[in-house]
């Protein structure tokens, strides 16, 4: 009988890894540390629990990860399953109903005849079989000190921030409106407007609030693309409402005009019950989240069912320690998957998995992976880890940066980026049927 591929971490990298190894008739061991030791940003136990937001982001091919999204539905992937099944109205994005989402992943992990889970932490990466470590942005500590020693230099680290989520018996509906940006997918999220004088308050306030402190022998790197609300009010104060808190496309049907600024409110579970600040990642002190957050127009009574928290995120220098397969240097049967790897986002984590899942089912049977081409989006975010520059590697979310230029020039970016999405996509079903994946 085969040896399990043995898999660390059950988030979303992990879980695709795991079930598509199992679905071409391999068995799996699957290691969650949860619930048995916590993360300080998890809740429970479930597999593929979602904690900074329930957004998986846009669904058009006019962004990178709208495609990326496509491909995966092409390729069979449990991830993708799960969010169709499960969504809630986000204008163009996809969202899910967070517990819903984790349920349908556990549920298909647990019940899958060659998946073994196994509630329980690794301290020490077995050396005399096949693993995927997939163990994310909260690695515990025992083990990325393994991870660590093993690299042979120090890892890199980043800061994260979770944004809040409120109740929405408790939001003011005669302060808010709903309505989507330019009226794009109905009118799905609630806006909080803001005039001039109110905002320059609330700017003011963020800037003098108390923040959460590091240790002292903990750097803070925050990842640009989830900034802490705070940070960004610190850099300038219009710079919200050119960010987060940008009013362009969101007219107030009560005046006919775009507010001076305004916070969105999106729906964060099937059944309305919670929406989420968009946005607002903060490592401010919960004291202060409440009493300033409270000063948003129409979140007066606000009643927090979470409130926005700090955590460290692990990632490795991959440039530096992996192959163009996720594979460990020095190391073969030893790959990583996941944002450990350095991509960013829950949709690129799922992806990484899935490709881990491949390269591990080539690798036992003795094959040579044929990677994705470098025109999808599943090959450029294999290619990100393996050619980015190792000397300042960085967390990187897919974009149409990453892929071959087209052989035609289009001046028009919506034009160009459908034309880039279109290859894409023809290119992935030839590369699907030269591998003969089951699409089932």
């Amino acid at each position: 009988m085969t040896t399990p591929i043995l898999i660390i971490g059950g988030g979303l990298a992990g879980t695709e890894a795991a079930w598509q190894i199992a679905q071409r008739g391999l068995p799996v061991d699957l290691f969650e540390m949860r619930p048995e030791r916590m993360t300080p940003a998890h809740h429970g136990g479930r597999l593929g629990e979602l904690v900074c937001s329930n957004s998986l982001r846009g669904t058009g091919m006019h962004n990178a990860v709208g495609l990326l999204k496509e491909e995966l539905r092409c390729c069979n992937s449990l991830f993708i399953e799960a969010a169709d099944a499960h969504s809630v109205p986000a204008g163009g994005a996809l969202a899910v109903d967070r517990d819903d989402f984790a349920d349908h992943l556990t549920r298909a992990i647990e019940e899958h005849p060659l998946i073994t889970l196994h509630r329980q932490e690794i301290t020490e990466i077995p050396g005399d079989r096949l693993v995927i470590i997939a163990s994310g942005p909260l690695t515990s500590e025992i083990l990325a000190t393994e991870i660590a020693a093993l690299t042979g230099r120090e890892h890199l680290y980043f800061y994260d921030a979770i944004a809040p989520i409120v109740e929405s018996d408790s939001i003011d509906r005669d302060l808010v409106y709903a309505a989507s940006r330019y009226g794009r997918g109905g009118a799905d999220y609630l806006n909080c407007p803001f005039d001039k004088e109110q905002y320059l308050d609330f700017v003011e306030a963020l800037c003098k609030a108390e923040k959460v402190e590091p240790r002292k022998f903990e750097k803070v790197v925050h990842f640009e693309g989830c900034m802490p609300i705070e940070a960004l009010a610190e850099r300038g104060e219009m710079t919200l409402a050119f960010g987060p808190m940008k009013p362009v496309g969101l007219p107030d049907p009560r005046t006919g005009h775009d507010p001076y600024a305004v916070v969105q409110l999106r729906q964060d579970d099937r059944h309305a019950n919670l929406y989420n600040l968009v946005g607002f990642q903060t490592k401010l002190t919960y004291p202060e989240q409440r009493r300033i957050f409270r000063t948003i127009p129409g979140l007066g009574d606000a009643t927090f069912a979470r409130l926005g928290s700090m955590h460290r995120n692990t990632f490795i220098n991959a440039p530096a320690c992996l192959n163009q397969f996720l594979q460990f240097k020095d190391k073969p049967k030893l790959l990583f998957a996941g944002q450990i790897t350095g991509v960013e986002g829950y949709v690129e984590s799922a992806a990484s998995g899935f490709l881990a899942g491949l390269i591990s089912v080539a690798l036992c049977n003795g094959t040579v992976f044929l990677p994705p081409p470098s025109t999808t989006a599943l090959g450029a975010l294999l290619n990100y880890p393996a050619t980015a520059s190792a000397e300042n590697y960085q967390p990187m979310n897919i974009t149409y940066g990453l892929f071959p230029p087209l052989e035609q020039r289009i001046r028009k970016r919506r034009d160009r980026r459908q034309a880039l999405a279109d290859r894409a996509l023809q290119d992935l079903q030839s590369w699907l049927s030269r591998t003969a994946i089951a699409l089932r």
